[in-house]
């Protein structure tokens, strides 16, 4: 099925338990059964009193200079702590036990963010650990939003490897950003969405770093919609997996570094893409770049590289829809010092 081109503890257990019904996702003989519709829609209620149900703006691609399809672009960048993250880890935060010392989580920003404010919210201890890559605006919404920050190492995997040093120290519960199931059903949601909203898709482009976000939304679909993820040319987790038939080590490098490049795509989203995943794009940085400008000049969405991602896919030509086809786009993260309304 997959191609690849260039261009607070308790809520329970039953949330993330086994489903009665639902596609099982499967490789090599293993059943992954919790990751998938069911469970997905059993989370959403817990979450929905602390995530915004994120719009979706309609247009039509000519409006980008593009042959002409319809435009569907889903604005996670609207969620609360800047992107999608937030979604994952409520799910981790309401349904799991959390011992006194907290949470622990590893980011190149965006999920640190959403682990900081879910925590916050929900009046718990968070412990923030982030490479000296990540973005100034990330880096800058943890502190605010009250968690202890550590800047540990050069890339996101520096600042697992000495998270997980913490946790087994301090006794708190590691929040991972994409391969945890509570993470991937969290994420799950925004297909959910896109899907009672948009009617009739033809394709939904997905942003890939970890892979949390593609798998979540790919275990929702279950090949009802074809699932298209993009990643940067410098980053290319997924395309690599998919080339080797497993999760493999991948440069981590690129525009986007700070949210789609950890080193491997997750062991949990990867038998996903197996079976749900129909292609993955890769983009240039540059490809990137000229469509957050694109973004921002046609439709006032200032976006950071990684949530500008998977629409360069198409304005970039690497993916090109059918004419007349129905387009969707996450379009995943708005965290970014770009604009600066202090510069009149």
């Amino acid at each position: 099925m997959n191609t690849v081109s260039n261009g607070g503890g308790g809520a329970s257990a039953e949330a993330t338990g086994d489903a009665s019904s639902g596609h099982d996702v499967r490789m090599n003989g293993e059943s992954n059964p919790k990751i998938n519709r069911a469970n997905i829609a059993r989370v959403e209620p817990i979450i929905r009193p602390y995530v915004r149900r994120t719009p979706v703006v309609e247009t039509d691609s000519s409006d980008f200079g593009l042959a002409p399809f319809t435009l569907c672009l889903k604005l996670e960048l609207l969620q609360h702590s800047g992107s999608f993250k937030a979604r994952g880890a409520f799910v981790n935060l309401l349904t799991r036990q959390i011992p006194r010392a907290g949470v622990v989580a590893a980011s190149g920003g965006n999920h640190g963010a959403a682990v900081a404010y879910a925590a916050m919210t929900l009046g718990l201890p968070a412990t923030i650990f982030v490479p000296s890559i990540s973005s100034p605006a990330k880096v800058q919404r943890i502190r605010d939003y009250g968690a202890e920050l550590v800047i540990s190492g050069e890339r996101y995997a520096d600042a697992l490897a000495a998270s997980r040093e913490w946790g087994v120290r301090s006794g708190a519960l590691e929040v991972h950003a994409f391969d945890q199931t509570e993470t991937l059903l969290g994420q799950g949601t925004v297909g959910m969405e896109m899907e009672e909203s948009v009617a009739g898709l033809d394709a939904l482009l997905v942003p890939v770093g970890g892979g949390g976000l593609i798998g979540g939304i790919a275990a929702w679909c279950a090949g009802r919609t074809r699932i298209v993820g993009v990643e940067p040319e410098a980053a290319p987790t997924l395309h690599r997996a998919l080339e080797a038939g497993h999760p493999v080590d991948a440069p981590a490098g690129g525009i986007a570094a700070d949210s789609l490049a950890p080193k491997q795509v997750g062991a949990l989203v990867f038998p996903i893409a197996q079976s749900y995943v129909d292609q993955v794009v890769l983009v240039p940085d540059s490809a990137i770049h000229e469509a957050q400008k694109l973004l921002w000049n046609r439709l006032r969405i200032a976006c950071e590289p990684g949530g500008a991602a998977a629409f360069a896919a198409l304005s970039s030509g690497g993916y090109q829809p059918r004419p007349g086809e129905r387009i969707g786009v996450v379009i995943s993260g708005g965290n970014t010092i770009a604009v600066d309304f202090d510069r009149h």
